[in-house]
């Protein structure tokens, strides 16, 4: 068998050219996941190297919140309070400020694995300075900073360079004068870290002389580390700062960024499970195709007394030889498209670009046992109708069928139906206990999504005899158009239904790809310019076109004074926005019996005078004094509060009485989506908190833009403009999956054109003998175009009805007013004709092949 394999392979080269390619992209998509997969892990362990590998002990100033392993300490610590203690052997002081660095064209630096830039000052204590010199020196002026490797490679800086330093007061520009590494890594568990003087340190966080966020400690030798924890807690008091061990410092931010890596690990496994499934869907139709060619040389070997076991051992030895040379092909195509990933996700704020890409050795063996593992599982069904091939075959056509079992299909494709509520049954369950918000929104779209691939294999087997109605009715029309070529392309259609179905199949898969994509890309895009022309009375808005992972990069807070000094501006007002925690009254869980997780709440800031001139917040929302807040009504109702009662927040500075005043709705969920204070009570949360954009009423973009031009990366946006590029920022991983689909739909294309092309140039015996008794060129050629029709009528039918439902279903389980059937009717004209139009190209080329061949040639073909 391996032999004839071998022969049969090398002979059928061209036509499996094909069904290789069509493997070879599959596994091309999925190896460049895995291989992302791969760099993502890499960049998150390589965050395991931590500034605190020095010190012993780490005493930060009030609290520190225990279940944000990003928070920063809320208080003030002060040197002299350590000194002098027993067991103490060194101390430094440490402060922290995010920041976001620019370089070269006022582009962001972002830190790897969706972490944060930081400003620290640079140690000079040698027994806790965890900083090594690869380049330059120390920072010793006001305005210079040393960077680590990742944000210098990032951004292309090196010693004497200027970097743009985005501090929450102003922009400062920098000079890089040196290049460090922590444990031999350019990142540390927090992220990227540029370091200043002291003085510069303290100055723009606004400490007085000799205050701190946190004080290092190096523990005398033969002094635990736990022992000196205690020491020290008990000599300053807990109310006054929070003393760890360096070592639980340390496992907290590695706990924090493994599990985020996890996170976006199953995102990835996710979509390429997508990617599997229009994989297997590929290989699959392609498969079948060649063995609908191979029909007479099947039934041949057959009667020559090969048994079924040995017909399905020949096409699997063929899939693996095929597999193999796919998958050592795609994995090493894998790279260019994990490097497509790594951009589309640093687009969202997730950056891994400073993980190694992984050795050969791991990638190209991984690829292979996948690639071969899918084109195996691809051929189990045309392996067995290999098997099933009588050999009196041999003396019919190639595109002769066995008679079909209807209620064999119907019965197969039923339980593939009904196996779609694997998926679907959780959604009313993820709906009654998770809070509403947009990570219900995407667990919902992501099993609807799943159920749907499984309706649409289900359809796939309905194929068939869904094909005989409408081809009938397609072939009776082209009768009646056509004449005899409309005669003999309706007996082509209803004659072969298997073979229209393939082609059907995978138009129907591209086409439910590609609208729903556009379905909801259209319905959100068209609900939020609704909202910002509701929601949004400023004409103008200023912000930053570069992403963080926490969304849009914030803005200095003067540069609203420099806009108000524009020509023709009435009013600029700021939106400065921090995050802070409810402590009192404790949180509620949203179902009784389930946990009770602690609640965040993602407070703006604004002036009460100004607000009402730049937004307009359905609901009841006054005035805001200082103390006083606003909050959404969704929360209200969640957590049972009511206008007037007294609640306890936890700020950058601790905790901070306020008062309900009103509640509001913001639909846009861009502006004030989690709280709303006044600037007076933000200064009180966190005095560093940026500002997010600046809304300007009156003025025109050029003057406003010549004002705010030293500041690097901001821009003047039309309202719709700005709260579409709000939303994307905020929406997680949007370009991914945008991309995702792209590469799907493209390998969903290619295996559509591969069947058509295949369905076509097997008919190559039938169109020759045809042309032997009397049909003419023209006659041979107009076939096509009705069966072209069928599969197109029949393809685009089903992958509208399968975007349509999963878009229904997702608005009707969530209930999102951004996810719902309101697109215009030149969408589904403008599918149905793209689907058309791919469908005849492709057709035509092999169409005038088959059609000019001679009868000698067609007593010779497969």
């Amino acid at each position: 068998m391996w032999l004839i394999a071998r022969r049969s392979f090398s002979e059928s080269w061209g036509r499996l050219t094909a069904t290789l390619l069509a493997a070879l992209f599959s596994i091309a998509l999925i190896g460049g996941t895995v291989q992302f997969s791969l760099r993502a892990e890499d960049a998150v362990s390589g965050g395991d190297a931590s500034e605190f590998f020095r010190a012993d002990v780490v005493v930060q100033g009030g609290s520190v919140d225990p279940d944000d392993a990003r928070a920063l300490p809320n208080g003030e610590v002060r040197l002299q309070e350590m000194a002098g203690e027993p067991g103490v052997a060194a101390i430094a002081g440490d402060i922290v400020l995010p920041v976001i660095a620019a370089g070269a064209g006022g582009n962001t630096i972002i830190a790897p694995a969706g972490a944060r830039t930081l400003l620290r000052p640079w140690i000079a204590e040698p027994t806790l300075n965890p900083y090594r010199l690869e380049a330059g020196r120390a920072p010793t002026a006001d305005n210079e900073v040393a960077l680590m490797r990742h944000l210098a490679d990032a951004g292309s800086l090196k010693p004497g360079d200027t970097i743009a330093v985005g501090l929450p007061r102003q922009t400062r520009q920098m000079t890089v004068v040196g290049i460090v590494t922590v444990q031999g890594s350019g990142v540390v568990a927090v992220g990227g870290l540029l370091l200043a003087t002291p003085e510069t340190m303290r100055k723009e966080a606004g400490l007085a002389d000799g205050a701190w966020h946190s004080v290092w400690v190096k523990a005398a030798p033969g002094v635990a580390a736990e022992h000196l924890r205690d020491t020290l807690q008990r000599s300053i008091g807990e109310s006054t700062a929070t003393v760890r061990t360096a070592k639980d410092v340390r496992d907290t931010q590695a706990s924090s960024l493994a599990a985020q890596g996890l996170e976006i690990s199953g995102g990835i496994g996710m979509l390429t499970g997508v990617s599997v499934f229009v994989g297997l869907f590929v290989v699959a139709n392609t498969f079948g195709g060649l063995i609908r060619q191979r029909t007479r040389r099947l039934a041949m070997l057959s009667a020559i007394g090969a048994t079924p076991e040995q017909l399905k051992a020949l096409i699997r030895l063929e899939a693996l030889a095929l597999g193999l040379v796919a998958s050592t092909c795609g994995a090493l195509l894998g790279y260019p498209v994990a490097d497509a990933l790594i951009r589309m996700f640093a687009h969202d704020g997730f950056d891994v670009s400073a993980a190694e890409a992984p050795a050969l050795w791991l990638t190209v063996p991984l690829s292979i046992i996948g690639g071969v593992l899918v084109t195996q599982i691809a051929v189990f069904r045309a392996a067995r109708r290999a098997a099933r091939i009588a050999p009196m075959q041999a003396l019919r056509e190639s595109s002769s069928e066995r008679r079909e079992r209807p209620r064999l299909r119907i019965l197969a494709g039923s339980l593939i139906l009904l196996s779609s509520f694997i998926y679907y049954g959780p959604v009313p369950a993820v709906l009654n206990d998770s809070p509403p918000g947009l990570q219900r929104t995407q667990a919902i779209t992501a099993l609807i999504g799943f159920g749907s691939m499984v309706v649409a294999c289900a359809l796939a087997v309905f194929g068939p005899l869904l094909v005989r109605p409408v081809g009938g009715l397609i072939g009776l029309i082209g009768q009646l158009l056509g004449g005899e070529s409309g005669r003999l392309a309706r007996a082509t259609i209803t004659r072969n239904p298997r073979r229209v179905s393939a082609a059907a199949s995978s138009l129907m898969l591209a086409v439910a790809l590609a609208t729903t994509a556009l379905l909801i890309v259209v319905s959100a895009n068209t609900r939020f310019e609704q909202a910002a022309n509701e929601v949004m009375l400023a004409e103008h808005a200023v912000s930053t076109s570069d992403k963080t992972p926490d969304g849009l990069r914030p803005l200095p807070r003067d540069i609203t004074a420099r806009i108000e000094q524009a020509p023709g501006v009435t009013r600029a007002s700021a939106l400065t926005t921090t995050k802070v925690k409810l402590v009192a009254p404790p949180p509620r869980a949203y179902q009784e019996g389930e946990p009770v997780l602690p609640l965040y709440l993602k407070v703006t800031g604004a002036d009460p005078a100004a607000l009402p001139q730049v937004l307009r917040l359905p609901g009841n929302l006054p005035a805001l004094a200082p103390g006083e807040i606003a909050l959404p009504s969704v929360t209200m109702r969640a957590q049972q509060l009511t206008v007037g009662q007294g609640i306890v927040v936890r700020g950058a500075h601790g905790d901070v009485p306020l008062t309900i005043a009103g509640t509001y709705h913001d639909p846009t969920h861009v502006f004030a989506d989690g709280a709303l204070v006044a600037d007076a009570t933000m200064r009180q949360l966190d005095s560093n908190a940026g500002a997010q954009v600046v809304l300007v009423s009156g003025g025109t973009a050029a003057a406003i833009m010549e004002k705010i031009a030293g500041v690097p990366g901001a821009t003047v946006l039309h309202r719709t403009s700005y709260v579409d590029k709000a939303a994307a920022a905020i929406t997680e991983g949007s370009t991914v999956m945008y991309g995702f689909v792209g590469m799907t739909l493209l390998l969903a294309l290619f295996g559509m054109t591969t069947t058509i092309s295949m369905s076509v140039s097997e008919r190559r015996r039938e169109f020759g003998l045809l042309g032997a008794v009397g049909a003419t060129a023209r006659q041979l050629r107009a076939i096509i175009p009705w069966e072209a029709a069928t599969v197109v009528t029949l393809g685009t039918l089903l992958g509208l009805g399968i975007a349509v439902g999963t878009v229904a279903l997702i608005h009707a389980a969530t209930g999102s007013s951004y996810i719902r059937l309101n697109a215009p009717w030149w969408l589904y004209a403008s599918v149905a004709g793209a689907a058309a139009l791919v469908t005849l190209i492709t057709s035509a080329l092999p169409a005038r092949r088959a059609t000019t061949v001679s009868i000698l040639e067609a007593t010779q073909a497969e």
